[in-house]
């Protein structure tokens, strides 16, 4: 994604709730904005969905929202392939993680190395 289709998102909350939100950002190896998407994405996806369908609303411990999803895209057909179901689920994760990816290699805290065919983490930091 290019930095130019970026926008910017302001928001105010206690300043407590900002520095739990911190926190747990730090805890999880994440910056403050990666943390932020991460989390309302979750929500769009979980409790957010449920609501939509007449649900309470309430994250399900069993992954019911992630049932009802599988459900959804099996649909009517007779089989679905297991390939199938992870494309039709996974939804932006590859361009969340593009994007994860992008950042950090901007910020000098990652880097590709083709000799380990893959990304490896900056020894100068």
């Amino acid at each position: 994604m290019a930095g130019d289709d970026r926008a910017v998102v302001k928001t105010y909350v206690p300043a407590d709730q900002k520095a739990d939100w911190s926190e747990h950002a730090e805890e999880l190896d994440m910056s403050q904005s990666e943390y932020l998407r991460t989390m309302v994405q979750a929500g769009r996806r979980g409790f957010l969905d449920d609501a939509e369908e007449g649900g309470s609303g309430d994250a399900t411990p069993r992954g019911g929202g992630l049932e009802d999803r599988v459900l959804e895209a099996v649909g009517s057909e007779d089989v679905v392939s297991w390939d199938r179901l992870v494309s039709e689920l996974s939804g932006d994760f590859e361009d969340r993680l593009d994007d994860a990816v992008q950042s950090l290699v901007e910020r000098g805290e990652i880097r590709h190395d083709p000799r380990e065919g893959g990304y490896v983490r900056r020894e100068d930091r």
